[in-house]
Formats: C-alpha cells, structure tokens, sequence
C-alpha cells in the first residue's frame, strides 16, 4: 500500500476533514498528502512549505472545481510503507507522484518519524516544525 494513512492526532481528538478545491487539472489519490496554494491544494512536493495533510479520497480534479476531502490538523500522525529501518526525531522528505508517494532520505525536512521502526514495519510521521499550514478558511 502506497501513500499516508491518518493513524491518530497526538491530542487524541478525531481527524479534522475539510473539503478543499484543487488548483490545477490532475488527479489526487487517497492517502496523497498536498499543499495548500493561493487556497487551493495541490500534490505536494518535496520543499513545499505550506503542507496541509493526506487526501482522503480519489478524483479526476478539475481546475478550481473539484473538491477533496483532506484532514487538515497540524498534529496528524499518518503511517507510510517506507522499507527502512527508522529511528525516532529521525527526518524526511516527501517523494513520489499521486497514488505512490513515500518518504525519501531528508534534505527538507518535510517529516519527523514519530517512533522508531524495523523496515518490515509501517514508518509513522508526522508534519515537521514549520512545514504544516497553520489554517485553512472554513
């Protein structure tokens, strides 16, 4: 399995879910993380610097038309298949196009591993210091 799964916030709360529009033409695949733009999403790539969170559904998008389910809290920890051993503080970056993106060796940062992992096991991150959009309109 490709992409972010949400796991839990560390507050403990349930998942924040906000319909968001996309910005270009293209396709968004559930569990693809995306970047918020002049307030709009789009997939994120690695040195975004207004990460917003994981898609949670999947659609042909239309320009300013279509419209995704995306959680949004700061505090999200998702799961990724990563087959890398990972220890914890350890970060990454984001790679990979929608439908198939993971985390990568870090030049940017976009990630911290929450807790350790055995590169059999699912690597969970979360948004990094600076990295996640602090607020989206409701």
């Amino acid at each position: 399995m490709t992409g972010f799964r949400f796991k839990y916030r560390k507050s403990g709360g349930k998942p924040t879910v906000q319909k968001l529009t996309i910005k270009d033409t293209e396709t968004l695949t559930n569990g693809d993380i995306v970047n918020l733009e002049s307030g709009e999403i789009d997939l994120a790539v690695t040195s975004d610097a207004n990460l917003l969170g994981a898609v949670q559904n999947t659609a042909s998008g239309v320009d300013s038309t279509t419209q995704y389910d995306v959680i949004v809290d700061a505090d999200a920890v998702y799961s990724v298949v990563d087959n890398n051993a990972r220890v914890k503080g350890a970060t990454l970056d984001i790679k990979g196009t929608t439908g198939a993106q993971g985390v990568a060796a870090s030049e940017n940062k976009e990630f911290v591993v929450v807790a350790a992992s055995l590169s059999t096991e699912e690597t969970l991150v979360c948004f990094n210091v600076g990295k996640h959009h602090d607020s989206v309109a409701h």
